[in-house]
């Protein structure tokens, strides 16, 4: 196997780092984070850091990269407390990868990549008409990490919209029937296929009865 060092890492250029280290983590998810200043200007940018923190309270946070430059969602998560998450398929990739452009805050996202924006009566920030699984949070904590001077956005789930048919009798919502897609590194796309859903593990199972491949 290839041995990649500290030493060899840190003498890579910066663009070769980001995506060699970037890929490490494997698939992430692929989300479109809506938010609204106070005057309602909107922001629509993609980010593939949104995790799970908490189902009591439904808490979700994400990583917001050094505010070194203008971050738009992260100064109208400030003002308002209050954003959107869009889970991305596969009919908007193209769209929500052009959001990573650099655009002004005068210049809106939703109109330069043809995506629409929705309000509803009680959130502030717009959700993504064309995204089939989103949901709007209230900004609860954000958590200076001092090793790198990012910020984790830790918000709570205030609303859920799901296409009909897709949460399942347990409550597992099923992605891959709406084509969500999946991001590895910074800029690769993926579908997926699941396996199998396993029933929850025990420590009584037989080592010889686990199945190593072939699921």
């Amino acid at each position: 196997m290839e041995h990649i060092t500290l030493k060899k890492l840190t003498q890579m250029t910066s663009r070769y780092r980001a995506h060699l280290v970037n890929s490490l983590s494997g698939f992430k998810s692929a989300n479109l984070i809506g938010t609204a200043d106070k005057d309602g200007q909107t922001n629509l940018a993609i980010f593939s850091s949104v995790f799970h923190l908490g189902a009591s309270p439904a808490l979700v946070g994400f990583i917001m990269r050094p505010d070194s430059v203008e971050r738009h969602t992260l100064d109208n998560i400030k003002q308002t407390k209050s954003y959107t998450i869009n889970q991305v398929d596969k009919s908007m990739v193209y769209a929500a990868h052009q959001t990573s452009a650099r655009y002004q805050k005068s210049e809106c996202e939703f109109y330069e990549t043809g995506l629409t924006p929705v309000y509803t009566q009680d959130v502030h920030a717009p959700f993504v008409e064309e995204s089939q699984l989103k949901y709007s949070l209230e900004l609860k904590q954000i958590v200076p990490i001092e090793q790198n001077g990012t910020l984790m956005v830790i918000g709570e789930i205030t609303n859920i919209y799901v296409a009909n048919g897709i949460v399942q009798q347990d409550g597992f919502i099923d992605i891959e029937a709406i084509e969500t897609v999946a991001i590895s590194g910074l800029d690769s796309y993926h579908t997926t296929n699941r396996l199998s859903r396993l029933s929850y593990a025990k420590p009584e199972a037989e080592p010889k009865s686990i199945p190593i491949s072939g699921i």
